[in-house]
This record gives C-alpha cells, sequence and structure tokens, in this order.
C-alpha cells in the first residue's frame, strides 16, 4: 500500500502507456486489491482552468486520498495522466499525499512526463517510482520473446521480423497481434504472420493519412472502415501518432537533413520529401489539438466496450481532417 509513480516518456505511444497499464495493475494485485477507482486527467484546456479548484473530472482524487474513505468499498486509486495536472491541482493533491496515511490508502499516478509540482517531488519522498522507458524496436524484439514465453507459444526467428516490420515498436499491438496468432497453435512461424497480417498490403494505411491531410472526411471514413475490416484500432492510433509526431518534428527542424536524420531516413526519400514540402501547411496548435485527440481516443479503446472502439476512430478521423486538413 502506499502511493506508486508510473512514470513513461513524454512522447509515450500504445505501447508504452499499455507497458504503464501493466505495471499499474501489478501494484494493485500486490497490495491485494481487486477494483480500484480510475481518474482520467483531462488535457490543459483553457476553458477548463479554474483559478484555485479542482476541475470536476479530478474532484474524486480528495475522497480518494483521504484516509479510511476510499470511496466506500473501493481499495485504490488509479490517476491517469498525472502530467496533466494544474498547478493548483498538484498543491491540493500534493497536501492529501502528505496527510494520508499509506497503510490505507493505495494510489497509482501514470504520467507521460514530469508531475507538476510541488505533487512530484511530494510523491518522490512518500512513495516508490517506476519507469518505462521509450520502445524502439530491438527492446520491442525481447518484449515479444518474453510474452511468447509467458502465452507458452514457441515463435520463430522469422516470425519476428515479420511482426516488427509490421508493427515496429508498438507491444501493445504486438500484444495483440500474438494474442491472435497464438490462438492457432503452439508454433507460430512467419508464413502464420504472412497469411494474418502482411499478405494485406499497407496502401490502405497510407490512403488514410493522405485523406486526412487532404481534409478529405468521407474518403478518410471509407479508409479507415477498409482498414477496420482486417486491422486492429490500436494500430491505426500508432500509425497515425507517428504521422502527427513527424509532422510536428517536420515543423521545428531546421532543414531536411537534419529532421531526416531525427526519423532515421533518407533525406531524399519519399516519405521525408512528404512531409517536408508540407510542414508549413499545418498550424502547431492543430498538431498538438490531434496529439492531444489520440492520447484520449487511446484511453477510451482500452478502457470502453469493443462495440464503442470504431465510433471512436470515426470521431477522431472526422477531427484530424478539421484540423490537419488543407
Amino acid at each position: 500500500m502506499g502511493f506508486t509513480v508510473i512514470s513513461g516518456p513524454r512522447d509515450a505511444g500504445p505501447g508504452e502507456r499499455e507497458v504503464m497499464f501493466e505495471k499499474a495493475s501489478r501494484v494493485f494485485e500486490a497490495a491485494g486489491i481487486t477494483d480500484h477507482q480510475r481518474i482520467d486527467v483531462p488535457g490543459r484546456g483553457a476553458s477548463e482552468d479554474t483559478e484555485g479548484q479542482l476541475r470536476e473530472s479530478v474532484q474524486g482524487i480528495v475522497p480518494a486520498l483521504q484516509s479510511g474513505s476510499l470511496f466506500g468499498d473501493a481499495d485504490g486509486v488509479l490517476v491517469v495522466d498525472a502530467q496533466n495536472l494544474l498547478k493548483a491541482e498538484a498543491e491540493v493533491i500534493g497536501e492529501l499525499v502528505t496527510a494520508a496515511d499509506p497503510e490505507a490508502v493505495t494510489a497509482v499516478f501514470a504520467a507521460a512526463g514530469a508531475i507538476p509540482a510541488p505533487l512530484g517531488a511530494t510523491l518522490r519522498k512518500h512513495g516508490e517510482t517506476e519507469s518505462v522507458k521509450k520502445y524502439r524496436e530491438r527492446d520491442a524484439s525481447r518484449w515479444l520473446a518474453e510474452a511468447a514465453s509467458e502465452r507458452k507459444v514457441k515463435i520463430d526467428p522469422g516470425a519476428v521480423a515479420v511482426l516488427l516490420r509490421r508493427f515496429g515498436s508498438d507491444v501493445a499491438a504486438l500484444g495483440q497481434a500474438l494474442d491472435q496468432l497464438a490462438a492457432d497453435g503452439k508454433t507460430i512461424t512467419e508464413e502464420d504472420v504472412l497469411g494474418r497480417y502482411s499478405n494485406r498490403p499497407d496502401e490502405p494505411m497510407w490512403l488514410l493519412s493522405d485523406a486526412i491531410i487532404a481534409g478529405n472526411e468521407g474518403e478518410a471514413l471509407r479508409r479507415l472502415a477498409d482498414f477496420l475490416e482486417h486491422g486492429h484500432p490500436l494500430v491505426v492510433l500508432a500509425y497515425l501518432e507517428g504521422e502527427v509526431r513527424r509532422r510536428s518534428l517536420a515543423a521545428i527542424a531546421p532543414d531536411r537533413e537534419t529532421y531526416a536524420g531525427w526519423v532515421g531516413q533518407s533525406p531524399a526519400s519519399f516519405p521525408v520529401r512528404k512531409v517536408w514540402e508540407r510542414r508549413s501547411s499545418t498550424r502547431a496548435e492543430s498538431l498538438r489539438r490531434s496529439l492531444d485527440a489520440l492520447a484520449r481516443a487511446d484511453l477510451q479503446i482500452k478502457s470502453a466496450p469493443e462495440p464503442t472502439h470504431r465510433v471512436t476512430l470515426e470521431r477522431l478521423t472526422v477531427a484530424m481532417c478539421k484540423w490537419l486538413g488543407k
């Protein structure tokens, strides 16, 4: 029991967030907690910034941290996206943490980046911190081997290579793919992966992002529906997040060679030229709003029933068409 910070990278994607939630679950399991309250901290929208007050969506943290009254029967609280707390909120929660009885409260703060002062320092003083680093392809390869072992299946090296080529370092999407493949047998071969994933061309995904950038809502929704016939929503989110981040990097890069180095590609490659040529056509505010919406959609898909996933992605697609479209 007590306080734990799950600290992830500022640019945490679906894979890193999945690992953060897994670590949070293990904290609750170790404390013998079978159920917990979840509080999602919204982004720092100007319309919600109320001086000296906690936003409505954050107010539930107050009774949660009061010793002996943890939502009645609830035994724990998970605060998601704690990096979005406002200064006044961080001050109030910091006082609650200092006054709380760690034997009566189990609270986990998941943050993609630094938790605002003074709460960050208070949690470091009174609790523990677990870090989640940014996943690279090498990290994902190790994760894939461990995940296969946990599922009691063998995965051939060729299958690992194809999965990494298909999903990159997104361990959330890799886990979904592994679950599907593990249901077919005890050994996963390269042919199994190719048959299920790689035989479907990547073109629809490129067409989806092109339609969004063009602001063509009808075309974008049609491409989204086409992809969801075979693909997983988290794969869509990971791809769109990567697209937005590439455009954000291009917007601040001093030249094309620098940008190409940042994304690890040749300056002459088509993807680099394509993004670079449009670097000045998208406003920074639109890119920020898109990243915020992607994060909220990620939370919605991971916490809401599956029938709502398509609606969530459709709303996200329409919004991004308006923000990023020509």
